[in-house]
């Protein structure tokens, strides 16, 4: 039997019935005793975990009342209203981002200097790791940092894989130099100091713990301890199911190419009608996906233009906002800009990879605005295409053009934005976590 939307964006969020059916299950005995019973009342005052987790039980029941009516509660002017089919669950969502917005509140651990923690790189095929860190800490924090962490749900260990990889794995002499024992050293330290110093690791397990990071190397950070780090929460651009990550725990990141003094390329996406190109894509042969596509397409179809190289005065980004659809083959890693720079440009990303878990898609229902091919099709990518009907097209098309909100790099951050959306996949997995008083 099919689920339902709100079955599916609740399959990682996984609820007990008790606290819907009795929303005050969770509150002491001793508030229903009665005076003719008892001559005194003693009050226990609760203890900040008590207090942190009637506050996400109060988010449980807001998010149910939401799906059940089919409406949101906030005592907020709304700047935007998730509505329509990008989402799995509108109601849902919306409802969970006014409970993250009015409750969240998150500790960065202040331990370490930088550049290997409180930094790391904002441009390039990495800078969404450095822009977290920055605007988790210094900007967006004020509404989500907590005084101290004893207030907070959710902990974040602010280190920079891509910064530890440039910093210390030089100089690289010998295949041997790429091990990663060092990257292992310094997370293993790292999080022995702050276990040391707080009783936070240990209360949950690291479950309540999170990292974000876009290196190919970031999903082997807990690979010295696996059993230790099992519960430890990793954002992952490289979300790749084959290779140990796991949807329920960990959260999937777009891979953003981040300009140099820009936070997002230009626009240059035309109208649908405008669009005179089947299917475009643009780099280098790396890993065997793209060279099966290049060996089935480059050079051989005006419809589906594939490149290793464009020549001059051939414009990437014009190119892209000519076409209607845009292939996104994974790398050596199955993350890839693609799909961002795609939608970017309103060009309905073609996902090519094995293995992949789609950015939010806990919350995004991906096959409303991209389509996905699996690499042994490839060869029928030209026909896959041809049979979508245009007013389909036109539809994707347009949600495309929704979406793009979700993947805006902004500073400050703004709701519903790339960054609130990284927390919100934080603040879900949270939701699901309940820890012992």
């Amino acid at each position: 039997m099919n689920e339902s939307p709100h079955q599916q964006f609740f399959s990682s969020l996984t609820l007990s019935s008790s606290l819907l059916d009795h929303p005050n299950a969770l509150q002491s005995s001793s508030s229903t005793s009665s005076l003719s019973n008892s001559p005194t009342i003693s009050i226990k005052k609760r203890s900040n975990l008590e207090r942190r987790e009637e506050e996400l039980r109060k988010a449980r029941v807001a998010i149910r009342r939401a799906v059940k009516l089919k409406n949101y509660t906030s005592n907020e002017d709304m700047t935007y209203i998730p509505t329509g089919q990008i989402y799995r669950n509108s109601f849902a969502f919306h409802q969970s981002h006014i409970e993250m917005m009015k409750r969240f509140k998150v500790w960065s651990y202040k331990e370490g200097d930088q550049p290997l923690v409180h930094d790391g790189p904002v441009n390039d095929i990495y800078g969404i790791e450095g822009q977290f860190i920055d605007e988790l800490e210094n900007v967006m924090g004020a509404r989500f940092r907590a005084s101290q962490p004893e207030e907070a749900h959710a902990f974040f260990l602010p280190f920079s894989v891509a910064n530890i990889v440039h910093y210390i794995y030089k100089p690289i002499t010998s295949p041997a130099d790429f091990n990663r024992a060092r990257l292992h050293r310094i997370f293993n330290d790292y999080v022995d100091v702050v276990a040391r110093k707080y009783p936070l690791w240990n209360q949950s397990n690291g479950a309540d713990h999170f990292m974000v990071s876009c290196h190919d190397w970031a999903p082997d950070v807990p690979g010295s301890k696996p059993e230790f780090f099992k519960d430890f929460i990793r954002g992952l651009c490289n979300a790749n199911t084959s290779e140990g990550f796991k949807p329920n725990i960990d959260f999937s990141i777009p891979e953003i190419n981040i300009p140099k003094g820009k936070l997002k390329p230009p626009f240059m996406g035309q109208n649908p009608e405008n669009r005179t190109i089947l299917a475009f894509f643009a780099g280098r042969a790396h890993g065997y996906i793209r060279e099966i596509l290049f060996s089935y397409w480059k050079g051989k179809d005006k419809d589906i233009q594939v490149y290793d190289n464009l020549t001059k005065g051939q414009n990437y980004h014009e190119l892209i906002g000519h076409s209607k659809f845009c292939l996104c083959p994974s790398g050596y890693e199955v993350a890839s800009p693609r799909e961002v720079e795609a939608i970017y440009s309103g060009c309905v990303p073609v996902v090519i990879s094995d293995n992949y878990s789609l950015p939010f898609n806990d919350v995004l229902d991906w096959s409303k605005f991209s389509v996905a091919i699996p690499v042994k099709q490839i060869s029928e990518i030209k026909k896959i295409l041809q049979e979508i009907p245009h007013d389909k097209y036109l539809q994707m098309h347009k949600n495309v053009m929704k979406v793009r909100r979700h993947f805006m790099v902004n500073r400050p951050a703004q709701p519903f934005d790339v960054f609130h959306m990284i927390l919100h996949s934080v603040w879900l997995r949270r939701l699901n976590i309940k820890l012992p008083s």
